[in-house]
């Protein structure tokens, strides 16, 4: 039995060069993730605090979410562009729940809660990272770039 192996083929172009300063400024994004987030989340989730049975089960999955991509902010510091995706992961996930939740309510005159202002703080804060991100190097890689193979 012999086995076919297909070459794996390099792409057209390599993905565009990233200052140094660039990956300073993605650090620095990675590193007030990890401790703002880390902050916030993690004595939360450590305090182990029985979640109330009017309160739905989505605050805790939320909270553990948050301290995941505090925990994994920590790997950006050290490899900022192959842990782009979790910065463009936050700046998405952030831009989708102001557009989608918090703008209709403003929009529509809604009572909007102190929950729900904490949350729009929070995701406004994410309005640096999409300033910090490198697109060119993010649309090089992840959309230029010919895929992993299949087979």
């Amino acid at each position: 039995m012999s086995s076919m192996s297909v070459p794996i083929q390099s792409s057209v172009s390599s993905p565009p060069n990233v200052s140094l300063v660039h990956l300073y400024l993605l650090r620095f994004g990675y590193l007030l993730l990890a401790v703002v987030l880390g902050a916030t989340i993690w004595p939360a989730v450590l305090a182990h605090v029985p979640w109330p049975l009017s309160l739905s089960p989505w605050f805790s999955i939320a909270d553990s979410e948050l301290a995941a991509l505090s925990l994994l902010s920590v790997f950006g510091i050290r490899y900022p562009l192959k842990m782009l995706p979790l910065l463009i992961f936050e700046t998405t996930w952030k831009s989708i729940w102001l557009l989608c939740v918090a703008l209709p309510m403003w929009a529509s005159h809604t009572p909007i809660g102190d929950d729900v202002t904490q949350t729009i703080q929070a995701c406004l804060m994410a309005v640096i990272f999409p300033f910090l991100i490198p697109w060119r190097y993010v649309l090089s890689t992840y959309a230029l770039q010919t895929g992993d193979r299949w087979r």
